[in-house]
């Protein structure tokens, strides 16, 4: 398995409410959407990269990569976003990032796939310092009808999803500053967030 054979996908089909309701990856930080600092850190690990939105899609693609909604209605979280990726990609892989985290590592893919050829398992995720991050995830295309089958029973839960695809976590304490997120305006502006405080 080569990065050619992996799609990337950046999840911004949420709805943002902790931010107001405004589209996350498209918020500034350092001048640039967060969306662009995600794709710049993902689309040297993979063959091509999409870019899953439910709205704000012009303000994406001209980000230059294709756009994708869910196929799942009702803005039914990353599980959705993952769906509408594995019907989509013409590869065999699906790797997941969240468009509100621009630090990711930069060997998530290599590191993952590592653990999914050792184990033989279809799915990796993400953990780091005793925390699961399971929307950083590698997933075999094969898995889409599973996935459809949960969603379509009301499943909404990733890691719960996951845990059931049997999914190999993979251990990144070397990189904890890569799964910062920024789920506030506040986050982004560097003022004190007081539900994390």
């Amino acid at each position: 398995m080569t990065s050619q054979k992996i799609t990337g996908v950046i999840l911004a089909g949420g709805l943002g409410r902790r931010m107001g309701g405004v589209d996350k990856g498209l918020q500034l930080l350092a001048g640039r959407p967060l969306a662009a600092h995600v794709a710049e850190r993902l689309a040297p690990q993979v063959g091509s990269l999409l870019i899953n939105a439910n709205r704000s899609q012009a303000d994406y693609a001209a980000l230059g990569y294709p756009v994708l909604a869910d196929e799942i209605p009702d803005f039914a979280g990353p599980l959705a976003g993952l769906h509408a990726a594995l019907s989509a990609a013409t590869t065999a892989w699906v790797v997941t990032v969240p468009c509100d985290s621009p630090y990711l590592p930069e060997d998530l893919v290599c590191r993952l796939q590592a653990a999914m050829l050792a184990t033989g398992a279809n799915l990796a995720i993400a953990s780091c310092e005793g925390r699961l991050h399971p929307v950083f995830c590698l997933c075999r295309k094969s898995l889409q009808e599973q996935l459809a089958i949960y969603l379509n029973e009301g499943g909404r839960r990733v890691a719960q999803w996951c845990a059931a695809m049997g999914a190999v976590e993979v251990d990144f304490d070397d990189q904890p500053a890569a799964f910062r997120n920024f789920n506030t305006l506040d986050d982004l502006s560097g003022k004190p967030d007081e539900t994390t405080a």
